[in-house]
């Protein structure tokens, strides 16, 4: 008869968000997982087979808990700005480190990674009445801020713009 888990699974796959989405796949090794969640390696390899495994598993926890609630708030967005703002200002780190580091070489990660942003799409251009086409575009453009930072003002100087699409 094998032990009982010595831990949360939950928690574990919280905690593997914030670690993730704080360093990257890549900056993760498996001794940072054991050492920061608490985890014998043993029971993480058990539990979650790899570190791709729990990475996974954190991916679809940060999408459920950051990435949809987000699309939710977005259906409540009158204006461009406020779209815009919501985006830029939403939790959404491993999600843009997922897009970056690993859908390129992890189709199942890209697939995660173009279902959320298609969503994110899809919330802005129901709540502002306009083509997907062009609520992508304004997804990207809030995530290019992101990753940029917002340098000179261009968040502020964009939402100036953006008047048009209201």
């Amino acid at each position: 008869m094998g032990r009982r888990r010595a831990f949360d699974e939950d928690e574990v796959v919280r905690a593997a968000v914030g670690l993730f989405g704080g360093r990257s796949y890549d900056g993760v090794s498996i001794d940072d997982l054991v050492n920061h969640l608490g985890v014998h390696r043993n029971s993480l390899y058990k539990t979650f087979g790899s570190k791709r495994g729990l990475y996974l598993a954190a991916l679809r926890r940060h999408l459920a808990d950051d990435v949809r609630p987000l699309t939710e708030t977005l259906a409540t967005a009158t204006d461009a700005t406020t779209a815009l703002r919501l985006v830029t200002s939403a939790d959404l780190g491993l999600l843009l480190l997922a897009a970056a580091e690993r859908a390129p070489a992890d189709e199942e990660v890209a697939t995660e990674v173009s279902t959320a942003l298609a969503t994110v799409d899809q919330a802005i251009a129901d709540a502002l009445g306009i083509p997907t086409d062009l609520a992508a575009a304004l997804t990207a453009t809030a995530l290019g801020l992101r990753l940029r930072g917002d340098p000179g003002g261009a968040g502020t100087a964009l939402t100036r713009r953006l008047d048009p699409l209201d």
